[in-house]
């Protein structure tokens, strides 16, 4: 199997889920009707292929661009052989960086046929993240875009190469070699060959996340992993062949690639592409466009689109449904949404990178008021559970605890760090998000706050220790805390609490953040800047970072 050895699979696959004797306690286990899917992601595509060869896949909406699924699942499998024909072979690490793009899709597929494992990273990295990735995983060739906006993705890894020994091969869309390698005939015979070698339980995407200490962990998901959630997140929406899915959200989440990507191609379904990346004009001239029955986004997204004045210039009678996930939506966007956009049937999926990414969804039928107080009930096949924190036992329903998940969407572990995986997977195979939660008596659970110190920006998670390290590159900066403090547009921002070396000039948030450009990705650059000759300490000298946030809020006046 890819990456044994380097991967520590704790979690039981197969296992069905066992009720718990007592239905007072905060446990649920999913629907186990319809099946699991029992196929990689290669045999899958090829069976909606067959079933439906003439119904659109991909729209790729700026470019003018579009595949049938007979097209995409030729392209995918000339693609998989060009890249062959260049060395990559199956359990390699291929690099992905840039925006969402139909060659993005093409390379998410194509390396599933050659039974490659998929690394998604960030668009926002810069060369100090991008170094990172390529050595902890090992990737030995990365696929780029050409530079956009900012980003000058090609510059960054010719910066970093040397740093990265295992890295072989760069290879940047839309150039003549690209299109050369794009085009080869597919080799039948040879991808039946590889096909025949891979197993659903295979290690075929890493994705980057993080606790709260240290530099980001690759969560590493197998076909099963992503291809099941991405069907049972789409069966609960309602998808058939007919559905046509507006997805702005990024493909090197798990919101785009699986939520999105995977949801359609189990069911037929298409993919649209409104844009490289998000803007609220791009993804509601796509809607109008290609008829979207589906539109997902964070809610930052569905406020952005509300607050166009001419919302309603565009044709939005096509939709029906669509995927709010990232943070809770306030009750008035939900409202607003199905009101004025017309998703009467709008979910809300809630769950982590590490599983896959969904555990609990609402479902079509659900009420306005569990739509925006909880995030639903555990999904298909899955098992959900509080827990005390303290003592891991399973605590009453309608009593916070940790959020606990269970079965086939858990990750296979942390790239290469068997240490961490057993810190996030028990011994029964249950994943500890760090979350906390309530379930009521109907099995819906509400999310209440978060155990771990992560910060979630519009949907991005940042992580404070990764900052803080960085920040410690500064050569006045002697100690970093950060912590997040309330936002009205993002859900939260960054703040920094700094000491500085004696004798230091003063840093101000806008000194600071003209060292932080370009180095790390713009989101994570702190907002508010407070410069301290101690920080708030325990009697046993851990930093209380609660009390931070707390003294963070009253001195940037952000109670309300």
């Amino acid at each position: 199997m890819v990456g044994e050895g380097q991967l520590a699979d704790t979690h039981r696959t197969g296992r069905p889920p066992v009720e718990l004797p007592n239905d007072d306690l905060s446990y649920d286990a999913g629907e186990t009707e319809p099946p699991l899917l029992r196929q990689t992601i290669p045999q899958n595509l090829a069976e909606t292929a067959a079933r439906c060869p003439d119904r659109d896949a991909l729209v790729d909406v700026p470019s003018g661009r579009r595949w049938t699924y007979a097209q995409f699942h030729r392209d995918v499998r000339a693609l998989a052989t060009g890249l062959h024909r260049h060395g990559v072979r199956t359990g390699d690490r291929v690099g992905i960086w840039g925006p969402n793009t139909s060659e993005w899709v093409l390379v998410q597929y194509a390396t599933a046929e050659l039974g490659a494992v998929l690394v998604n990273i960030n668009p926002a990295y810069r060369p100090h993240e991008l170094a990172y990735v390529l050595r902890q995983s090992g990737i030995s060739t990365v696929v780029a875009h050409p530079p956009f906006r900012t980003s000058d993705y090609p510059a960054m890894l010719a910066q970093v190469g040397g740093e990265c020994p295992e890295l072989q091969r760069v290879l940047v869309m839309g150039t003549p070699a690209w299109d050369e390698l794009a085009s080869a005939a597919p080799d039948g015979a040879l991808l039946a060959d590889i096909g025949a070698g891979l197993d659903p339980e295979d290690a075929i995407n890493i994705q980057y996340t993080s606790g709260t200490t240290g530099f980001p962990k690759g969560a590493t998901l197998s076909h099963r992993n992503i291809l099941n959630n991405g069907y049972f997140v789409g069966e609960l929406l309602g998808y058939t062949e007919t559905d046509r899915v507006c997805i702005p959200v990024p493909f090197y989440h798990c919101f785009g690639m699986v939520i999105g990507n995977l949801a359609c191609t189990t069911h037929g379904a298409c993919a649209v592409i409104p844009a490289p990346a998000f803007t609220p004009e791009s993804a509601l001239r796509a809607v109008q466009q290609e008829a979207c029955t589906s539109l997902y986004g964070v809610p930052t997204m569905f406020i952005a689109e509300l607050n166009r004045e001419d919302l309603d210039s565009f044709d939005l009678s096509s939709l029906r449904t669509g995927v709010m996930a990232g943070s809770t939506c306030p009750a008035p966007t939900m409202r607003a949404v199905v009101e004025r956009m017309n998703m009467t049937e709008v979910g809300i999926c809630y769950g982590m990178t590490e599983t896959s990414p969904v555990s609990t969804q609402t479902r079509r039928n659900d009420s306005f008021e569990r739509r925006t107080s909880t995030v639903g009930r555990v999904g298909p096949h899955l098992e959900v559970k509080v827990i005390d924190p303290l003592t891991g036992q399973t605590v009453p329903r309608g009593t916070a605890g940790e959020f606990c998940t269970r079965g086939y969407s858990v990750m296979k572990g942390y790239w290469d760090e068997p240490e961490k995986t057993a810190e996030a997977i028990d011994t029964e195979g249950w994943m500890h998000t760090g979350d906390l939660g309530v379930m009521d008596a109907g099995g819906y659970v509400q999310i209440t706050g978060r155990i771990k110190d992560m910060v979630i920006r519009g949907g991005e998670n940042i992580y404070p220790r990764e900052v803080e390290e960085f920040l410690l590159t500064h050569p006045d900066v002697v100690d970093a805390q950060v912590v997040g403090v309330p936002d009205p547009v993002y859900g939260e921002e960054v703040m920094a609490w700094l000491r500085l070396r004696d004798g230091a000039e003063p840093l101000t948030a806008g000194t600071l953040r003209e060292f932080c450009a370009g180095r790390i990705a713009r989101y994570k650059i702190p907002r508010y800047v407070h410069v301290v000759d101690e920080f708030p300490m325990t009697v046993t000298g851990k930093v209380r970072k609660v009390e931070m946030r707390e003294a963070s809020v009253r001195m940037l006046d952000l109670q309300g």
